[in-house]
């Protein structure tokens, strides 16, 4: 399409709302854009899109092309490993042609049948049964998310819980799997996780509040219509505190965990008894102090019942003690705390526990001897690689089931096998089309930055096309840098179009992200937030001065709080980057982080402030929040911004002010809404996959790769 039949990009009018706050008033004109269900704001988003198809039209053919390559290299008729529970291998199919899996089962062989079964899609699978097809599921409904699928104890139950809208609340159903019918429990509005307790006669899920926080706790009857006999066993009214519930895999506890991003709270409650005892009380492990986190675990060890906790209480990077039940603050160490190790999780088996760490950047898996607390790491021999604890229901197996995977070896299951310390490959996830793993090459880098801190960048690329750095190349720099969420090494199927075309793709692992402990966290949050923006300008520049790149060969991308980066090294550095691709971005933070009565924003308090009642943090977050910043009189590159209409964890306001912000300057700026999805994107693997050859054919575009 040329660019004179390319309509006009979408200018909304400008109908300006003040906001005055600690002596400081700014003039917002695109606010009115936050009303959804307004057919103005409804037809501004449909011109956007129309805008945007028009402006990319030329990439149709490149689309197409990069769907049919990530189409290509997947087994799209597939079967997952199966997994052993109770009676019962449990697995998923994936079908040609479909959107979505399908959940199965088949019979175990014998009490000391351990070894999965090789199934195989072209031959049917002997006792099969096909317990929930998500594609007859999503019939009829353009979106579609499965948030609950579990199976009780005894195998004779099934619950499953779908959204239809994006908007993560979920219905839940369940199905008698013995004689194939539906019950009539339909219970609306729940939240995602729900589970059966041991017994099977009740199962326990969440509910959200206005605010979309999980705050409170519920037991359903089986076998009972909607809500009206169901019990409210947990709520937490702080407004800062999300709520969550499970069963221990010894089946002793129903857990309940409320916590905020800075501070927990676990209670306890008899799973045996907690269902036919009206009056049962959940049982506090620790009482929640101002940010002190802490998760638990239950073990037996010779016949005596043990919590095992992992807590920061005076220790940074988490240490692991023990405590007999009943008397939990009379505690044993048994992981002492060591600054750089950051303990993340501990699982209780009956024999051993398995805690996950990391320690220089990278995960690690390892076996906790219950008697002499003696660590043993299973070892990989990669440089860059991402494991940790696979799906491992039952209480006593013979082998623990691990994930491991790296950005050159695809999505691995392994099983270590206890007795003999072997380590086994169970499977790889194939990637058609002639993949070999030494075609390419991953390492990692150092920055300095500004300040002197040093910060890791990962890289991965063909070697066909020589060593990053001994010439310019095209780089796709991506990041994140919040939440303490690290952006660990991972296959992707769609990446090997963009190494394919000779483009090398780099993580900058931020301050604000876990990737270096829990003070790489703290040194990226609240009043420290501008770090993990200009630790990525200083990657970004160090690329381009040590010939990894050049500015006009380098585009940026992250999404969510990562599009909150993005926005920000857009203001910070818009000379350094050829192209910005923002995802459901947080670009508009403090309109946002100032509303509590918007979803999630007390909550985020823990996270970058308040600025609200606090004026030194409304400065700071002033300073750097993307939509207020937004530059006169410099060349900004060219943005991409996706989001989703019925996003609850970051409006699509953000992104469609953000946009005409930039439009106001002379800025480049695309915007895509989809209009029924939510924070993940639209759903389906056939549509995530064009939705991602959309985003790849713009970025093959801004680099200069597109014919290749």
């Amino acid at each position: 399409m040329s660019s004179a039949s390319v309509p006009t990009a979408p200018r909304p009018e400008k109908r300006p709302v003040v906001r005055s706050h600690h002596g400081d008033t700014f003039e917002d004109p695109y606010e009115w854009l936050r009303e959804k269900d307004s057919p103005e704001v409804v037809a501004h988003l449909e011109a956007e899109n129309a805008h945007t198809d028009a402006a990319l039209a030329h990439l149709e053919p490149l689309r197409e092309r990069i769907f049919q390559e990530i189409k290509g290299r997947v087994r799209e008729t597939d079967l997952s490993l199966p997994s052993r529970r109770g009676q019962w291998w449990y697995y998923g199919r994936t079908i040609a042609g479909k959107q979505y899996g399908v959940q199965c089962r088949a019979p175990i062989a014998g009490p000391d049948d351990w070894t999965p079964p090789q199934l195989s899609a072209e031959v049917e699978v002997p006792g099969e049964q096909v317990l929930l097809d998500s594609n007859a599921e999503a019939e009829g409904h353009e979106f579609f998310s499965l948030g609950s699928f579990d199976v009780s104890k005894d195998g004779t139950l099934m619950l499953w819980a779908v959204d239809v809208a994006g908007d993560e609340r979920y219905t839940i159903r369940i199905k008698d799997l013995t004689t194939g019918e539906i019950l009539p429990d339909v219970i609306e509005g729940t939240f995602s996780g729900a589970h059966f307790l041991p017994g099977g006669t009740h199962i326990v899920y969440t509910t959200v509040d206005d605010a979309w926080r999980p705050d409170r706790a519920w037991l359903h009857p089986v076998g009972t219509a909607g809500r009206e006999a169901d019990r409210e066993i947990y709520r937490d009214d702080d407004e800062r505190f999300w709520v969550g519930a499970g069963v221990t895999r010894s089946d002793r506890f129903l857990v309940v965990e409320s916590g905020s991003s800075i501070t927990s709270e676990v209670a306890l409650l008899d799973a045996a008894t907690v269902a036919t005892d009206p009056d049962a009380k959940p049982q506090v492990v620790w009482p929640r102090r101002e940010g002190v986190e802490y998760g638990v675990d239950h073990a037996v060890i010779d016949g005596e019942d043990w919590l095992y906790i992992l807590h920061n209480d005076g220790a940074l990077d988490f240490e692991l003690v023990r405590a007999r039940v009943g008397a939990p603050d009379v505690v044993e160490t048994v992981i002492p705390h060591e600054p750089g190790r950051r303990l993340e999780d501990v699982d209780c088996f009956r024999d051993f526990a398995v805690v996950e760490y990391r320690r220089e950047g990278l995960t690690r898996v390892a076996l906790l001897d219950y008697r002499t607390h003696a660590l043993t790491e299973i070892e990989f021999d990669e440089p860059l690689f991402a494991v940790g604890l696979g799906g491992n229901p039952e209480w006593a197996p013979p082998v623990l089931r691990l994930g491991f995977g790296s950005f050159t070896t695809p999505g691995s299951v392994f099983e270590y096998v206890l007795d003999s310390g072997e380590l086994v490959l169970r499977r790889q996830v194939e990637v058609l089309g002639g993949y070999d793993p030494a075609d390419y090459d991953q390492a990692r880098l150092w920055v300095t930055a500004q300040d002197g801190t040093r910060i890791p960048v990962s890289l991965v690329w063909k070697r066909s096309f020589g060593e990053p750095g001994s010439a310019p190349r095209p780089v796709h720099l991506y990041g994140y840098g919040s939440y303490e969420h690290s952006i660990d090494p991972a296959f992707s199927v769609a990446r090997l179009s963009e190494l394919d075309r000779g483009i090398v793709f780099a993580v900058a692992h931020v301050r604000g992200g876990g990737e270096l402990g829990r003070q790489w966290y703290e040194d990226g949050k609240l009043q420290a937030k501008r770090n993990t923006f200009t630790d990525f300008v200083d990657v970004a520049r160090h690329l381009v001065e040590n010939g990894y790149t050049t500015p006009d060969r380098l585009v940026a991308e992250g999404g969510s709080a990562g599009g909150l980066l993005m926005g920000a090294i857009t203001n910070l550095a818009p000379e350094l980057f050829a192209g910005i691709l923002a995802d459901v971005p947080f670009v508009d933070a403090l309109t946002t982080i100032l509303d509590p009565s918007l979803p999630l924003t007390v909550i985020e308090w823990d996270e970058w402030g308040d600025p609200l009642h606090d004026p030194a943090v409304y400065e700071y977050m002033k300073s750097y929040s993307p939509y207020e910043n937004v530059r006169e009189g410099v060349t900004y590159p060219r943005i991409l911004a996706m989001t989703s209409l019925n996003d609850t964890r970051v409006m699509y306001v953000e992104p469609a002010k953000w946009v005409a912000r930039l439009r106001d300057v002379g800025a480049d700026a695309l915007f895509k809404c989809e209009m029924v999805a939510g924070h993940g994107g639209v759903s389906g693997r056939y549509n995530s996959w064009r939705e991602r050859a959309f985003q790849l054919a713009w970025l093959f575009d801004v680099l200069g790769v597109a014919d290749a």
